[in-house]
């Protein structure tokens, strides 16, 4: 039916248009207007009871905290030539066992400073007894002048010689021990492991390959590396993170289906847990959140699986809205809820 006008000329000119009263909405189209409708209340329905937990994404890596457990560089203390090696890249090693071999240059350099040792303990053995001597001339010296037999210029002069001879005593006793200190460092030739662990890399080199102190010659890492993952996140979402996080890791090479706002209908991922906050970002403005393993969930897969230095990708877990708000949110690009700052009424 036509709608009437307030407008009398207008209704009675409507009233003579016999085909638009015969005009009607066709039967398909209002069981799919009726459709949409139910269709949208039902999507607004359900986003608005739907729980969501908002997170806060990062990737990163598989580390550690303690930097004795990380990668070691092995150097050369000596300089000299690579003698022998006794590992392979990728060997498991014990504490003490042998890496390589040096020698120096010069082979009789050892035989050389031992005789120069020796040398030095006679002289120094000469001058002790020559100190030994002088601080009894000193004695007697003192009691002659009190006697009054020898002048006071003669007792400084004793005195003076005293001090001489200990200067010699002092000085060769510090070049003995620099001695002593060169003949140690070049005994100590083969580099052996600091612990249990394995070789990662070794220098390529030969026996014609002359090496100085402190360069690189290995790389090691020990066993019973106590693994940490760091994460790195946005600095849009780093003021809501905070040691005590609930987190949902997922490592490379391990299928995984995650959903990051229902962590419980994920499949794949592991738990972990914030442990530590860098409070330094990065020149992009990014933080560093070291996470830990939480064993309460059965734990991170075995070390051989996930090895350091594999690529990790995290969602931490932050507070619980709804789905609606969450898409909201998204499209406005706010940031994520803080409970904290929403107690104490400062948001």
């Amino acid at each position: 039916m036509i709608p009437q006008s307030t407008n009398p000329i207008q209704n009675r000119y409507l009233n003579h248009i016999e085909t638009l009263h015969k005009l009607r909405v066709p039967r398909a189209d209002r069981i799919i207007t009726a459709m949409l409708l139910l269709l949208i209340s039902f999507a607004a329905a359900l986003l608005w009871v739907t729980p969501w937990v908002q997170t806060a994404y990062g990737d990163g890596t598989i580390s550690t905290l303690n930097p004795a457990q990380r990668t070691q560089a092995i150097s050369a203390l000596v300089p000299g030539q690579i003698e022998t090696w006794h590992v392979q890249e990728g060997q498991r090693v014990r504490k003490g066992d042998p890496i390589v071999t040096l020698r120096d240059t010069d082979l009789n350099l050892i035989d050389r400073l031992n005789a120069e040792i020796i040398a030095m303990e006679q002289q120094q053995t000469a001058n002790i007894n020559a100190l030994e001597t002088a601080e009894n001339n000193l004695v007697r010296y003192r009691s002659l002048f009190e006697q009054g037999l020898v002048s006071q210029r003669e007792l400084e002069q004793v005195q003076i010689g005293l001090e001489d001879l200990r200067a010699n005593v002092a000085a060769t006793t510090a070049e003995l021990n620099r001695v002593r200190v060169n003949l140690a460092r070049q005994s100590i030739q083969t580099k052996v492991a600091p612990s249990d662990g394995t070789i990662l890399g070794l220098l390529s080199a030969g026996e014609s390959t002359f090496v100085n102190a402190g360069d690189i010659i290995a790389s090691f890492i020990p066993d019973g590396v106590e693994r940490s993952v760091a994460l790195i996140v946005n600095g849009f979402d780093a003021p809501l993170v905070y040691p005590g996080r609930k987190v949902r890791l997922q490592f490379d090479g391990w299928p995984m289906f995650q959903f990051s706002g229902w962590p419980g209908a994920s499949l794949g991922t592991f738990a972990g847990e914030v442990e530590f906050v860098e409070p330094i970002a990065d020149a992009s403005g990014r933080f560093r959140v070291w996470i830990r393993e939480d064993l309460s969930e059965g734990g991170w897969p075995e070390e051989r699986y996930v090895r350091l230095g594999s690529r990790v990708r995290g969602w931490v877990l932050l507070e619980e809205v709804r789905l609606g708000y969450e898409l909201w949110r998204q499209l406005n690009a706010f940031p994520p809820v803080n409970t904290a700052l929403n107690e104490q009424g400062n948001v």
